[in-house]
This record gives structure tokens, sequence and C-alpha cells, in this order.
């Protein structure tokens, strides 16, 4: 994934800040095996510590690959939206001139990734799980030898992926000018189409934090 110097993450409280903020999907992509194209999963996650933690169902194509090579991305985004030429258009110039472009935030994981069998580790995985995504409670206590958990548990594996690297990207035209990226935000707020709203407000965010950009 490139990154300009103007999208990259201001620090890592930035891009940890945006995954807690409930950015918890995400894809998983793993080397094919020899002569196979790369395998991609899309699944919610947790983390645990530099853990990232994912279950998926005992068939899926993926652990023959996890299994020949356990190095493996991970990535998540959103806050994405279309920007069309004309809101670039440098001023003084026909609309039309504008290139558009994409707005998006992303972060990708590199990990290895250790597969997880054992049953009860695969139901306290569960469990973290269910208590980021049901923090009330409301479902069934996740035990190896009770309904209706207990007899799911050997159809999963689960996934521990130890992080070895981040690298983040929050890409809002943040080298353009502040009258510029000003414009688009109010932009993209008007149209309020898709993720329109909270891509303007990641923008609007980055230029509180960095005003004129400066190389």
């Amino acid at each position: 994934m490139l990154v300009q110097p103007w999208d990259a993450n201001l620090d890592e409280a930035e891009w940890q800040t945006w995954i807690a903020e409930g950015h918890d999907f995400g894809l998983l992509s793993v080397n094919g095996l020899p002569g196979q194209a790369p395998v991609a999963v899309p699944t919610h996650f947790t983390s645990n510590g530099n853990h990232l933690l994912v279950h998926l169902a005992r068939p899926n194509p993926v652990w023959k690959a996890i299994e020949n090579d356990p190095h493996v991305l991970f990535t998540v985004f959103g806050d994405y939206a279309f920007i069309p030429g004309p809101w670039r258009a440098k001023a003084g110039t026909p609309p039309t001139d504008g290139v558009p472009t994409s707005y998006y935030t992303a972060v990708q994981f590199t990990c290895r990734a250790h597969i997880v069998d054992d049953v009860e580790a695969k139901a306290e995985l569960l469990r973290r799980q269910l208590a980021h995504f049901q923090p009330d409670g409301d479902h069934a206590p996740v035990a190896v030898d009770q309904p209706p958990y207990g007899r799911m548990l050997p159809g999963i594996r689960g996934l521990r992926l130890e992080v070895t690297e981040v690298l983040a990207k929050f890409t809002y035209d943040d080298h353009k000018p502040v009258e510029h990226r000003t414009a688009v935000a109010d932009h993209l707020t008007a149209r309020g189409q898709g993720l329109d709203v909270p891509t303007a407000r990641q923008q609007r965010r980055r230029l509180d934090r960095i005003g004129p950009w400066k190389p």
C-alpha cells in the first residue's frame, strides 16, 4: 500500500482510535498455494494486545494456505468516498479540468497467523469476540459442554494474528490548500450519500490537526 507523506498517520494513536471507533471488519489476505491465486476472506475481528482474533468455518479454503505460509495481511478500510473532478479543480481553471480521486482510511496489519484448534482456547476466543460485539451479554454462555456453542465449536477454527507491522493511510487531500479541503468537506456533507458524512468528518479532523500542509 503506497502511503504518501501527506497521507501518513500523524501518530499511532490516530489509527488506534479509528479502529476502536467501530472499524472491526476487514479482509484477511493469505498467500495462495503454489500455482494458485491468493485467498481473501472478509470477516469481523477483535483485538487482544498485539493480536487480532478471528474465527472461520472449518471448511474454509484459507486453512491450507495458512498452513503453507502463515505470513498474512489483514486490511481494514472505511470512511471512503469518490471525489468528482470539478470539486478538485484549481482556482481559475474550468471545473472539468479537475481530476477525480478517492478519499479513504485504510489500516493494514502484517501478521503471523497462529491457528487455534484447542476447544477451550476456541471458546475463550469466542468469549472475547462476544464481549466486544455483544457487550450487554445477551447470549448463551460459551461453554465447551453446553449448547448452543458446545456442539458448534468443532465446526470452526480460530486464528490469532500476531501483528508484526502496521501501515495506516488517511488520504483526504491533506497536501491541498486549507480552502480546498474545507470546500470538499462541505460538498461531501451536502451530497450526503453513502459514507460522505464520515468521510467529511475525517477530512475536517485532519485539517484541524494539520492545518496548512508543510512538506
